[in-house]
């Protein structure tokens, strides 16, 4: 446990404690409206007992993403006013190109307006019909791009991510004899990029090292392969390394991430995570031939090859805040508040996935509900029944999430049933954590109560964001 942890342990109660606080200031608040059960109990039969359908105004804290709800800076909001809204070359792209070229080490940068139109161009320009692309665990919109454009999607990531109990550092890792097994069975040639998550979200935000990353570089190059990575969250994942991993106490997060990125040859980007900022993202290549070709086809896309997307002064913002993500003092307050919800519900022995990933806690649905088979939704039940109690809205990672079998047809059924709360950057405070641990708490003292959720509309795409659902 580091210094933030060691503080906020047990909220407070051994003798000789010092109080940890956020490295920043109020100076802007947004009133909150807290709801009866009844108001709720409408809103959420409307929304079909699905949380991303609820309206926003229902809504007493919201963890449903981190992806775009962060606030922003002072810094960052004045630098909105610096925007560029040139359609062609704007002073903003540049600023912004600079800021990934000297932090992340690419050399060629595409911005787009969020993670999922990156994922979109790498997809079209890397995948032929038939590839195979392995990856340390899907991400929905990740492997939906990735299958659309023809490919297999492969799971690599070592077994203790499947366990949510296991204590292991880097659950984030990928097995190297699995890797090592795929590329024998189907060829290189079949193989355009493993998919490299940093960190990896649906195992629970856990990192992956150093260590691996090297190694998987090592193997990879044996075999002609490349590696882009999914680099939502790579500061975070830097965090982890600097506190976890031997030889890197000592080292800058700046240092750690341009190293970590150095083992890949290019990455997708939200910067509505990391990056702080409300909408952005951007695709990064080392590849000449990639680059001109997702050049292209951004301008089918999204916009000119120098705002994709985005305003002139979100990529303000986006510049600055890469910056502001690198204070060390900034994430330590970052995964210290999602390490302080999870001490409290260490405390009532609550299951969630172990240890505390950097982004969320991931409630362990099974674990809530082992009454209930998979067909019948745990993950959503447990969201749904946590909105019923507080007006808290979180998200389903599990069997809703997986979706279909593109061949079979049948639901993919994943090992994990997550229900994930996920804290916004610099949104709220330690007192809103207490109220989701007390209101997590009366779930799990309720959940013999609990009978589970039928499907009764299925969209044809990612489902889990409109599905809806009826008590059973």
């Amino acid at each position: 446990m580091n210094a933030v942890g060691k503080t906020i342990h047990t909220m407070g109660q051994q003798a000789g404690r010092r109080s940890w606080a956020e490295p920043y200031k109020i100076k802007m608040v947004e009133p909150l409206r807290t709801t009866t059960r009844a108001e709720r109990e409408h809103a959420i039969a409307e929304a079909g007992f699905n949380t991303f359908l609820l309206r926003s105004d229902a809504v007493y804290i919201d963890l449903l993403t981190d992806s775009g709800t962060s606030a922003m800076s002072d810094r960052q909001w004045a630098g909105m006013m610096l925007g560029d809204e040139a359609y062609a070359g704007s002073a903003n792209y540049y600023r912004l190109e600079a800021a990934i070229r000297k932090h992340y080490g690419y050399q060629h940068i595409i911005p787009t307006h969020q993670g999922r139109g990156a994922e979109n161009l790498l997809s079209q320009c890397a995948i032929k019909p038939g590839d195979h692309v392995p990856g340390n665990m899907y991400f929905t919109t990740t492997r939906f791009h990735q299958e659309h454009a023809g490919a297999t999607f492969h799971d690599v990531i070592v077994d203790a991510a499947h366990d949510t109990s296991s204590l292991h550092p880097f659950k984030g890792d990928i097995d190297l004899d699995k890797l090592q097994a795929l590329i024998d069975k189907v060829g290189a040639d079949k193989i355009p990029y493993v998919c490299m998550a940093a960190t990896v979200n649906m195992a629970g935000g856990q990192p992956i090292s150093m260590a691996n990353a090297r190694a998987v570089r090592a193997l990879t190059a044996r075999h002609g392969i490349k590696i882009y990575l999914d680099a939502t969250r790579a500061v975070e994942n830097a965090y982890f390394i600097q506190e976890r991993e031997s030889g890197y106490a000592d080292t800058s997060l700046e240092a750690i991430l341009l190293e970590f990125c150095s083992y890949s040859d290019g990455a997708t980007m939200s910067g509505k995570k990391d990056h702080l900022v409300n909408i952005g993202g951007w695709l990064a290549t080392n590849d000449q031939e990639l680059f001109e070709e997702a050049r292209n086809l951004v301008v089918v896309y999204e916009g000119l090859h120098t705002y994709g997307g985005m305003a002139g002064r979100d990529m303000e913002a986006m510049a600055i805040g890469i910056e502001e993500s690198l204070n060390v003092d900034y994430m330590r307050s970052r995964v210290g508040q999602v390490r302080y919800l999870g001490d409290l519900l260490e405390q009532w022995d609550i299951p969630f996935v172990k240890p505390v990933g950097g982004h969320a806690i991931f409630l362990d649905a099974r674990a809530f509900y082992p009454h209930l088979e998979q067909d019948q939704f745990p993950s959503q039940t447990l969201a749904a029944e946590l909105y019923l109690d507080s007006g808290i809205r979180s998200m389903e990672r599990g069997i809703v999430s997986a979706g279909r079998n593109n061949v079979t047809g049948d639901h993919h059924r994943p090992k994990l049933e997550l229900t994930r709360l996920t804290i916004p950057r610099r949104v709220y405070t330690q007192a809103h954590m207490d109220v989701v641990a007390e209101s997590v708490k009366a779930c799990y003292d309720n959940r013999h109560q609990v009978t589970g959720l039928n499907m009764v509309y299925e969209p044809k795409y990612l489902r889990f964001f409109q599905a809806r659902f009826e008590r059973r």
